[in-house]
């Protein structure tokens, strides 16, 4: 983001890029390649959008979660911060608790695959549909 922006930070940007890299991530699964993605997912619509997408190609899906504590995440950071300061931005306590208080874990289920994935919200058709709105082909 840092690296297209500069400084600002458009708001609807980051859902551009983690979409182009989502599209980029779904072609190389087409060609039999394994993809990791290790951003967002924050939310079980996009982590249910995600495995659909996957499954839909035929790829197998293995999800990881990772819990950091408040005290490891601010140690990341500093050390970001300190070694590469034009790859971040500035990231209070604050703004960290706030942030975190928005993610839904993912379920015992979703990790080992066992559950189902969900229909779509409200008002979308199919996952597909719902991902391209969650992560637009551009800036508005």
């Amino acid at each position: 983001m840092k690296a297209l922006y500069g400084h600002e930070n458009p708001p609807s940007a980051q859902d551009v890029i983690e979409g182009r890299l989502i599209e980029i991530g779904l072609r190389a699964l087409e060609l039999g390649n394994n993809v990791v993605i290790d951003y967002g997912l924050w939310s079980r619509d996009e982590r249910s959008a995600l495995r659909q997408a996957a499954g839909d190609l035929g790829a197998l899906v293995e999800m990881r979660y990772f819990e950091l504590t408040p005290a490891e995440q601010r140690r990341r950071l500093d050390r970001r911060q300190a070694e590469a300061p034009h790859t971040t931005w500035p990231m209070s306590d604050e703004e960290l608790a706030e942030w975190a208080a928005t993610i839904s874990v993912p379920t015992p289920g979703e990790l080992d695959g066992t559950e189902p994935i969900d229909d779509p919200p409200a008002g979308f058709a199919t996952w597909n549909e719902w991902r391209t709105h969650r992560w637009p082909p551009s800036v508005s």
